[in-house]
Order: C-alpha cells, then sequence, then structure tokens
C-alpha cells in the first residue's frame, strides 16, 4: 500500500505545481482582452499547465534505476 502511494506522490504534486504556476502566470501575464485562448480564463491556463507538470513528472528524476550501460 505504501509503495502504490509513493508512485502517486510525484506525479500529484507536479501537477499541483504545474497548476500553481498556471494560475500565477495568469494572475501576472494573462490576456485581458479574451483573444488568447490559453491565458483568457483561469481554469484553463490552469489545466494547461498542470497537464505539462503531470507529463514533467514522468521525464525529471527517472533516471535508468542503476541498469545503464555506459
Amino acid at each position: 500500500m505504501k509503495k502504490n502511494i509513493k508512485k502517486w506522490v510525484k506525479p500529484i504534486l507536479f501537477t499541483v505545481g504545474g497548476a500553481l504556476a498556471g494560475l500565477a502566470y495568469y494572475y501576472f501575464v494573462g490576456c485581458s482582452s479574451g483573444a488568447c485562448p490559453l491565458t483568457s480564463h483561469p481554469l484553463v491556463t490552469m489545466a494547461y499547465m498542470g497537464l505539462i507538470g503531470w507529463l514533467l513528472s514522468g521525464v525529471i528524476g527517472k533516471g535508468c534505476g542503476g541498469k545503464c550501460n555506459m
């Protein structure tokens, strides 16, 4: 059970971090005219950045688990 929870901690943290970064991006940079599809609404920006965070969680820090043939 603990191993199963440990497997999901990093993706969840990256997704939440990405969503918070998306909210910050919307707040500080966002498009006020509504013409920008990604930054015109905070939920869209948070969902997009959360998806990017989730995808990065699988790439960053994975390593080869000691099985590298270098």
